[in-house]
């Protein structure tokens, strides 16, 4: 007999196994594969004769999953906050989703939109919100009168369809006004429906899947009631502003409604009043010296809090700490009134991002007498219980990006000033010889200078890369164009922004852009070419210029410099003749020759440490009488010891061999080599 518990233990394995098979297959039938997705299946074995092991695989066979088509449209019996009479451009958002098994496009006939309910209402417009901004703009796809359809929407993926209303002036309070999009029949969710050609249809487009056309439905419904409502208008000039500059607003309030607003209370405050409640821009302070109306409150309460959950003072904090400023409009506003305009002034801040504008957000709050409830009462009477997220109909609605809030937009641009710097690698300020327009950075060509002579030409062309660092130095993001106006004769100069990847030659009056975020620094690669024949131990100048877009005036240059070979030996002799034969310089046998080597970087050293200078490093000069076309070795005999000017340690290898070893020769820098021969 089996071992009770081994079997138990079997068992449970096999119960376990069976388990997450179901799993697995339950898992999978939660997403639809795709259309045109290929399935394709082959076996395989492993098996043995004993001794020797064997593989196989059967053939492949291979299913294409077929399209299914699908639609949904949401929401279905949605609300949205009441209405009230005679209001306008309402927004009903729907959601229509592709729930087949591939891309389809989303038909709208004539009338996909269309309205119940028991209030008198029109619809004024139909769009698809391509942007999904939650209001209509520009380039959003009109589908009011005419039949349309969507662009290619992914398996799964979805668009907003928004429908503007105006609801009738004689409608009344407890009536409903009903948003349709779309007709199909059955039962809620009204989703995934056969088309059936029906007058106010949304369906889908292709016919390539295997169950047909589909068309769906959504609705949404709103209760009208009476309401107050209040329209707040705020000013500021468009800009540019500089920055350090004023903005001047201004802000007023108007009841459209039927009803009069009356007041809520803010903590810190004495009584309940209607407020217009002003966030301070980000990037900006409350100027000083300003004088405010009776009755204003200040918060310095971050915007991340609520407007109406803030703590207020009377009192004005320093200006650069207040957050908000909350105008006393009265006690009440009436049916047609028109608050006083409050006025006030906030100072940009400079060292900001000049690219990016002020945004003033405003919101208005007062308390609706219908249903007792806090609002903010912006003109549309949708009540968001006092948390600000208003919905401003005229003549903007904004998110303050400070805090997110939602409400009345104002927005004003800033004068974006250029001012940008190159130079070398990491120091774009780099100051040259006079100024930051003539810095450097030296590098040598090793190519084409092998047994050349000072003053003779070059036998192979070069290939440099200088790395460039470019700066912007502006107050806001810009558009830099980068050219090279002093390219020397026969050089190609080419610029890369991209590390290296890609080139475009900038020499012969081409230029390259590269945009540069406010504050930010970016590397630039110039490949400098040279052709052969160019004198050897000379530097060629290639300057690079950088120009800001914003201001076009403003500019810098920076000198990638190319150097044929930057190490010169200039050899010199005198004779000394001590022997009473001939003159005293006259080289006969025993006369002595002094031999001076004169080593020079010939590299520029002037400018500021960030320049790039060149260094010549492990300097041997060899001095071997019996090398080449050298014959002193031959002829002469060692005189004293050699010696050098400078640092350099001189070796006697042989009695015809010398080397001079230079550790380190920076640019500018020279020493002499001298060794003494007397002639036999």
């Amino acid at each position: 007999m089996k071992n009770p518990r081994t079997f138990l233990s079997t068992v449970a394995v096999r119960v376990l196994i069976a388990l997450a098979i179901v799993l697995a297959l339950s898992a999978q039938s939660t997403a639809q594969t795709p259309g045109g997705t290929t399935i394709s299946n082959q076996a395989s074995a492993t098996y043995s004769d004993g001794t020797n092991s064997f593989s196989t695989v059967s053939n492949t066979v291979t299913v294409t999953v077929s399209n299914v088509s699908g639609l949904a449209i949401t929401p279905d019996a949605g609300s949205n906050p009441t209405v009230v009479a005679g209001q306008t451009a309402v927004l009903f958002n729907f959601t229509v989703t592709n729930t087949g098994n591939f891309t389809d496009k989303v038909h709208f006939v004539a009338g996909s939109a269309h309205l119940a309910g028991t209030a008198s209402a029109s619809i004024t417009r139909t769009f698809i919100d391509l942007d999904n901004s939650g209001t209509i703009n520009a380039g959003d796809t009109d589908i009011t009168n005419a039949a349309a359809d969507s662009a290619d929407i992914a398996q799964n993926g979805s668009i907003h369809v928004l429908v503007e209303v105006s609801v009738g002036a004689g409608a009344s309070a407890g009536q409903t006004v009903q948003v349709v999009l779309g007709d199909a029949g059955g039962g809620s969710p009204f989703d995934n429906q056969p088309s059936n050609g029906s007058l106010n249809e949304v369906r889908t487009v292709s016919a390539a899947s295997v169950n047909g056309l589909r068309e769906a439905k959504g609705d949404i419904t709103v209760s009208v009631e009476n309401d107050v409502r209040l329209v707040l208008t705020l000013t500021a000039p468009p800009g540019p502003v500089a920055l350090g500059g004023d903005i001047s607003y201004s802000a007023q309030l108007q009841n459209t409604g039927a009803r009069s607003a009356s007041g809520v209370s803010l903590t810190g405050g004495s009584g309940s009043f209607v407020y217009i409640i002003v966030p301070v821009p980000l990037n900006t302070a409350v100027k000083a010296g300003q004088t405010f109306p009776a009755g204003t409150l200040f918060t310095t309460d971050a915007l991340t809090t609520a407007p109406l959950a803030a703590t207020y003072v009377s009192a004005q904090p320093a200006p650069a700490s207040i957050r908000r400023i909350a105008f006393q409009v009265g006690i009440s506003l009436g049916s047609g009134a028109t608050s006083s305009s409050f006025p006030f002034v906030v100072t940009v801040n400079t060292g900001i991002n000049a690219s990016n504008p002020i945004w003033e957000i405003t919101d208005a709050f007062g308390k609706n007498f219908f249903n007792s409830t806090i609002t903010d009462q912006s003109g549309d009477a949708l009540f968001n219980q006092g948390d600000s997220n208003a919905d401003f109909n005229e003549p903007k609605l904004g998110v303050d990006p400070a805090s997110g809030t939602q409400g009345f937009q104002q927005r004003t641009t800033l004068t974006a000033v250029g001012s940008v710097l190159i130079g070398p690698s990491g120091a774009p300020a780099a100051v040259g010889p006079t100024d930051n327009n003539d810095d450097y950075s030296n590098k040598a060509a090793n190519t084409g200078i092998a047994g050349r002579e000072p003053g003779q030409g070059t036998n192979a062309q070069g290939v440099l890369v200088f790395v460039n660092t470019v700066q912007n130095t502006g107050n806001a993001n810009d558009t830099l164009t980068i050219d090279a106006p002093t390219v020397p004769a026969g050089f190609t100069v080419e610029v890369s922004t991209d590390g290296g990847t890609s080139y475009t030659t900038v020499s012969g009056g081409g230029s390259v852009s590269l945009a540069i975020a406010f504050g930010s620094s970016a590397n630039i690669s110039v490949r400098v070419t040279e052709p052969l024949g160019n004198i050897v131990l000379t530097g060629y100048d290639t300057i690079i210029r950088v120009t800001s877009g914003n201001t076009p005036a403003a500019n810098n240059k920076t000198i990638d410099r190319l150097y044929t070979g930057f190490v010169r030996l200039d050899k010199a002799f005198t004779v000394a003749n001590a022997t009473g034969v001939g003159a005293a310089t006259d080289p006969v046998p025993g006369a002595v020759i002094t031999y001076n080597i004169t080593y020079t970087n010939i590299s520029t050293s002037n400018g500021d440490a960030n320049c790039v200078k060149l260094t010549a490093s492990n300097l041997v000069i060899t001095e071997d009488g019996l090398a080449g076309t050298n014959n002193w070795g031959t002829y002469t005999t060692n005189s004293g010891s050699p010696s050098d000017s400078a640092s350099g340690t001189v070796v006697t290898v042989s009695a015809t061999k010398y080397t001079d070893t230079i550790a380190s020769l920076a640019g500018g820098a020279s020493g002499v080599f001298t060794f003494k021969r007397s002639i036999n």
